[in-house]
């Protein structure tokens, strides 16, 4: 059974569309990246999903059932992008009312903090805390009870990066544990190894789904390597530009070649044959690669500050 299933959905708002047609799923234990321009149709899909809408056409089903159902948001954590919580409480006490909320036992609570970062200032009030700790308190309340589907909206906003990386590897713990996640995010990079598969929005359309493999061989974006130590770049550089490759020199000694249409095994073979080179690194095309050409495909292009 999937986690998630939404099947020929359009979603109106009087006489504007928001959503066509979407068709998308996610599997039991499965983490999938949603990603979008504002007004792509995320919000909506996740509100959908979450039971807070209804469908205007199609069919959404959460854990095999209807979402709107008590029992299923039961099994449903959730964290907005811009959380909101009691001031005058500290984090112990709302985390322990949202277990209660949640019928979730309250020794759940302690650990939580400590998972987070959060157990210095458990006895604090929450109008002391700083945006990144009111987001980490946020990600705490939303894993309470080890929910079966887990909706993270923005999670990494107001988090340093050692938060974020801890963010990441809490949500790889829950992914083994089976819990199922659906992840928004605009800071693409930091995404790409804690995901499944990609699922990329725009105008209320899909655009693409799959696996960043998947993916990178559908749009057939050219993969980039980069050579040190060859001896001569200029030379490696004439010969390839020769050969109809587009290549460029780094230094006197290292050089980048765009490899396409299934030529990297070929011009590695030469690197590796005659140049003897010191260091190869290969860069794949990234999510970020990914995301800039189905957007342009779809004909939106969007800064990387207007993506959400």
């Amino acid at each position: 059974m999937n986690a998630v299933e939404i099947q020929g959905v359009s979603q109106r708002y009087g006489s504007m569309t928001v959503l066509h047609d979407l068709n998308l799923t996610l599997g039991e234990g499965e983490v999938l990246g949603l990603f979008g321009h504002n007004g792509a149709g995320k919000t909506t899909s996740m509100k959908l999903i979450l039971g807070l809408l209804q469908a205007s056409e199609g069919q959404v089903r959460v854990l095999g059932r209807d979402p709107r159902t008590t029992d299923v948001r039961r099994q449903m954590g959730y964290l907005p992008e811009n959380v909101t919580f009691y001031p005058q409480l500290t984090g112990r006490e709302t985390l322990r009312h949202f277990a209660r909320l949640k019928s979730t036992p309250l020794g759940q609570v302690d650990d939580l903090l400590e998972q987070v970062g959060l157990a210095h200032a458990a006895d604090r009030r929450v109008k002391t805390y700083s945006k990144g700790m009111r987001q980490r308190l946020g990600l705490a309340q939303a894993v309470l009870g080890q929910p079966r589907l887990l909706l993270l909206d923005e999670p990494t906003v107001g988090l340093d990066p050692i938060a974020t990386q801890e963010l990441y590897l809490l949500i790889d713990r829950l992914r083994q544990g089976g819990t199922s996640v659906i992840l928004c995010s605009h800071v693409l990079p930091g995404v790409e190894s804690h995901i499944n598969r990609a699922a990329i929005l725009a105008k209320g359309r899909l655009q693409a789904v799959g696996s960043l493999g998947q993916l990178r061989a559908e749009a057939g974006l050219p993969v980039r390597i980069r050579a040190s130590g060859i001896g001569s770049s200029e030379h490696w550089r004439q010969r390839w530009s020769d050969a109809g490759h587009s290549a460029r020199a780094l230094s006197e000694t290292s050089i980048e070649v765009v490899a396409v249409n299934g030529h990297k095994l070929v011009l590695l073979r030469e690197l590796l044959g005659e140049g003897e080179p010191e260091d190869i690194e290969i860069h794949q095309p990234s999510l970020e690669d990914l995301y800039r050409y189905y957007m342009e495909r779809a004909g939106d292009v969007r800064t990387q500050e207007g993506r959400a």
